[in-house]
């Protein structure tokens, strides 16, 4: 009797418990099963930008880490430099003689100040473009690379193109706003926070110039005159990141009416590069809130995200051969071959990620394989993803070959076989 008592408590406390529910988030009861979507609105309320459009970007993948908006197209004022710059490097020479026409001279300030005539090397007007920003030296960049404001700016889109930036579209070398009609299309100079990252991240990571484009940036102050020693400028880095926190090590600053404040930066910490870009972030008398915006994004990232070591060593298992001979020649024994990872590939995949982010591992192998088959032939791979996207794909080959079984191969082995029986 007290049996029965004990097994209906049991029950009882079993279907109030089923009834109650278990929902979990980090193994706790209670809670509720977030979404991507309802966590990234989680971190934007926590962070609390005053930026329009935002991104935290991982420069070595170009993985986003945090975006706000980050896809919306807005102007970018004199964050353009970052282009302007990298294509003067890549294209012109550091020596080259540049000249001041009617048009650089008539740009409204911040500028240098030139007269038309005067004569600049293309390497001190690169300083004045990104420490002072100055829009004429901009203008006369643009007319030395591309021949005009209208040929550069073919370059400049061209480039974004190349570099995937779909959402860009460059009109002025210095962000000045302005709109122009395409094809019955009115088309505003402007980029997205992703497309501008992205166009960072080549300038200090993947273009062949880069030391050159980190040196310029770098700077805090320069000097220099025109060709004919006839006045001297000095500029000042206006990148105050660059002293206000460890590790920044570049960047650019921008403003027009339109655009509000922007900035695009980036910063090294124990092997990690970020990038941001913010777009939109106030207008005056709120100058200083893009620096504040930056720290919050940059902290943001120290914080949450860490390099980890992702490889691991897999068990591949032996592949079926049919038609095939097998290693001691035994007949009737099944026949396989052993797979291997490609020899030259690292026992190490070193990636960025948060505490809560796993990655996965997928094997894809041949089911079988039919004789012959040769030593490294090529039959699967073991693919590492971070939320359905390919961090890298390691090839897996056959570590041995497996000749082809044939009847004259049998009738050797019978033979062979006969000869050696006892008595003959």
């Amino acid at each position: 009797m007290r049996l029965r008592q004990v097994a209906g408590l049991l029950l009882t406390l079993l279907i109030i418990f089923c009834t109650l529910g278990v929902d979990t988030v980090n193994g706790e009861p209670g809670g509720e099963t977030i979404t991507a979507e309802e966590q990234k609105n989680q971190i934007q309320d926590t962070l609390k930008l005053n930026a329009q459009s935002a991104v935290l970007m991982d420069a070595s993948t170009g993985r986003i880490l945090y975006g706000k908006n980050e896809t919306i197209q807005r102007p970018m004022a004199s964050t353009t430099k970052i282009m302007t710059c990298i294509l003067a490097l890549e294209v012109g020479n550091l020596s080259d003689t540049v000249t001041a026409t009617k048009k650089a001279a008539s740009q409204p300030k911040v500028h240098l100040g030139v007269r038309e005539g005067e004569t600049f090397h293309l390497e001190d007007l690169l300083y004045s473009l990104m420490l002072e920003s100055h829009n004429d030296a901009a203008m006369m960049i643009a007319e030395h690379i591309g021949g005009s404001q209208e040929g550069f700016a073919k370059l400049m889109n061209q480039k974004a193109r190349d570099l995937g930036c779909t959402q860009t579209y460059f009109i002025t070398p210095n962000g000045l706003d302005a709109k122009e009609e395409i094809n019955g299309e009115i088309k505003e100079h402007s980029t997205t926070a992703a497309d501008l990252s992205r166009i960072m991240n080549y300038c200090i990571n993947q273009s062949p110039v880069k030391e050159e484009f980190l040196k310029i940036t770098g700077t805090r102050n320069y000097f220099f005159s025109d060709l004919e020693g006839k006045r001297s400028f000095s500029c000042t880095n206006h990148n105050a990141l660059l002293s206000m926190m460890e590790g920044a090590f570049s960047g650019k600053t921008g403003f027009t009416s339109g655009a509000g404040y922007s900035y695009v930066g980036a910063l090294e910490n124990d092997g990690r590069v970020f990038t941001i870009a913010l777009l939109g972030c106030g207008w005056p008398p709120h100058k200083t809130y893009k620096w504040t915006d930056a720290r919050k994004l940059f902290n943001y990232g120290l914080e949450r995200y860490h390099i980890r070591d992702v490889y691991k060593e897999q068990q591949l298992p032996d592949i079926m051969v049919e038609k095939g001979i097998s290693s001691t020649g035994n007949l009737g024994e099944p026949v396989t071959v052993a797979c291997t990872i490609g020899a030259g590939e690292e026992k190490s995949l070193n990636y960025l990620l948060a505490e809560d982010e796993t990655v996965e591992i997928t094997t894809k192998l041949s089911p079988y394989l039919t004789a012959p088959v040769s030593k490294g032939q090529s039959v699967g791979t073991i693919t590492y993803t971070l939320n359905d996207q390919i961090i890298k794909t390691y090839p897996v080959y056959t570590a041995a070959g497996v000749k082809r079984l044939s009847a004259g191969w049998c009738v050797q082995k019978v033979i062979d076989l006969y000869l050696t029986m006892p008595g003959l």
